[in-house]
């Protein structure tokens, strides 16, 4: 059974910074890409950020280009996302989990869940302005 555990949000002032951390078990977490995502209250959820299986590679939605950035190890099956600069339209819950992600000629980035796809019960961003 795969359980996945976001932590690390909070209540935080425009220009402040949070560390999300994401422990996944069940899953070959090390062969996995892996994704941060939000949802906003009103709007869909959104891919954030992204990083392949061996951390070679990261993706960053436009809007958090420059502020944010996602690590992970693997040996301890944990996903990092590290948010500086926050901005309260960053306000939302944010999610982990595997993900799909790259960049198309003529479309940019795409981050998106995996087919198989596991969320956790995700963790709440507040940026006050």
């Amino acid at each position: 059974q795969v359980q996945v555990v976001e932590s690390g949000g909070g209540l935080v002032q425009a220009g402040g910074s949070l560390r999300l951390s994401c422990t996944v078990s069940g899953l070959n977490f090390a062969f996995r890409r892996m994704g941060w995502f939000r949802q906003a209250p009103g709007k869909e959820r959104e891919g954030v950020s992204c990083i392949s299986s061996s951390a070679t590679y990261t993706y960053f939605a436009d809007s958090v280009k420059g502020r944010f950035t996602i690590s992970r190890d693997n040996a301890k099956n944990t996903l990092v996302l590290q948010m500086n600069s926050l901005k309260p339209e960053d306000t939302a819950t944010y999610y982990c989990s595997t993900a799909s992600c790259g960049n198309l000629v003529g479309s940019g980035t795409y981050i998106r869940p995996d087919d198989d796809r596991y969320w956790g019960q995700g963790t709440q961003v507040t940026v006050s302005s």
